[in-house]
């Protein structure tokens, strides 16, 4: 499908279908979700060898674990017996191995097939062939990143890519040594809502002035509904009451070692197709990974990030992480509040995008060139 414009100053959105059609979801998980560099789990929470994850990355269960050597591995969360799920929680920790509670086949840390009953009766069976299915892993930012292409895209032109075309450089994110800082707080976000919408919904500004109060009293540039944060390399300005990035302008925390002085008081959003979003500011960073489970639910857990020092301090966090977690809950309730229309017949063809809103067309365009030809047509 090609968005077309209905006007000067309108565009055409994606028909209601693309948010409620389980077909279109299906492919979504197989030419998305399944084919793209994915944003798993962070990496200091696997802090031990034996400390394991699983993820649900579009239709596969995706087992990620820090091997003897302090590595990080991913596989398939899989038995290659007889396909029983190997780890059924969704966290947890092993001392040596990976055993399946069906018929206890048992795998190392590195994948490979180490025992099994009656094994040693089966010489025959090459325990390399019979290990788990890896899954390709990247560590980016303090986090790992999986790809369950048989051949991964570039990392460098996809991921970093989106960092590139928002700030213009990869240098300036990485001057806030995301890999080095702690985690200050986790919220997990359950959301009735089609992953698209929220993508949408952090693409822009439109609605801030309408439901961001305490946002916009600290970014009041904001205020005016233009999508400021989209501009190659600009980030929003604190206003000049606001002494920090809390949900009463009060001060936070010393600012970042590392970012340079034009980033200070200065707010930055990325979003990193398909599925997460990075939000800079002088005293910590916010990263959101969602994981689309259904064509309306959408689990986001949200990271709040800071200089190790001020957690290990047991510094009040509190004011520095009420403000996200309101923008969150706001944002999530005009998701939710949005997802039942998507049925509707007054929106079969879609809605429009105004002037401040139309960089959302080149996300709808980038997810229909995804699918190809394969979408659906309108039932």
């Amino acid at each position: 499908m090609t968005v077309t414009p209905v006007s000067t100053s309108l565009l055409s959105t994606l028909p209601g279908r693309y948010y409620t059609d389980p077909e279109i979801f299906g492919l979504e998980q197989r030419r998305i979700f399944e084919s793209l560099w994915y944003c798993a789990v962070r990496s200091a929470d696997l802090d031990k060898p034996g400390a394991f994850r699983t993820v649900q990355v579009g239709r596969e269960s995706v087992l990620i674990t820090r091997d003897r050597t302090g590595g990080l591995r991913a596989f398939l969360n899989v038995c290659r017996h007889r396909g029983a799920r190997l780890c059924t929680q969704e966290s947890g920790e092993v001392r040596r191995n990976l055993q399946c509670p069906y018929h206890a086949w048992t795998y190392g840390l590195d994948g490979k097939l180490v025992a099994a009953p009656n094994l040693v009766q089966m010489p025959d069976v090459d325990r390399s062939e019979y290990g788990l299915v890896k899954v390709a892993l990247r560590e980016w930012l303090g986090y790992a990143w999986v790809c369950l292409a048989d051949e991964p895209p570039s990392f460098e032109e996809t991921v970093i890519g989106d960092v590139v075309e928002r700030l213009g450089d990869s240098g300036s994110i990485e001057r806030y040594h995301e890999e080095g800082l702690a985690l200050g707080r986790r919220v997990r976000y359950d959301v009735a809502a089609n992953w698209k919408l929220i993508v949408e919904n952090f693409m822009e500004c439109y609605h801030c002035a309408t439901i961001h109060p305490e946002l916009t009293d600290v970014l009041p540039e904001f205020a005016d509904g233009l999508a400021a944060q989209y501009y190659v390399g600009h980030g929003a300005e604190f206003g000049a009451e606001a002494q920090g990035f809390t949900v009463d302008g009060s001060p936070g925390f010393g600012r970042l070692a590392g970012i340079a002085d034009e980033q200070d008081r200065r707010y930055y959003a990325i979003t990193v197709r398909p599925q997460v979003f990075v939000n800079l500011v002088p005293d910590h960073v916010i990263l959101h990974r969602m994981f689309p489970l259904a064509a309306d639910r959408t689990v986001v857990e949200c990271d709040w990030l800071y200089a190790p020092g001020v957690v290990a301090s047991g510094a009040d966090l509190d004011k520095s992480v009420e403000l996200f977690h309101r923008v969150n809950l706001q944002d999530f309730e005009a998701c939710e509040r949005t997802q039942p229309a998507m049925d509707s017949r007054a929106y079969r063809e879609g809605g429009v995008l105004v002037p401040a809103e139309h960089h959302i067309g080149a996300f709808h365009t980038w997810v229909t060139d995804r699918l190809g030809t394969e979408a659906p047509a309108p039932g």
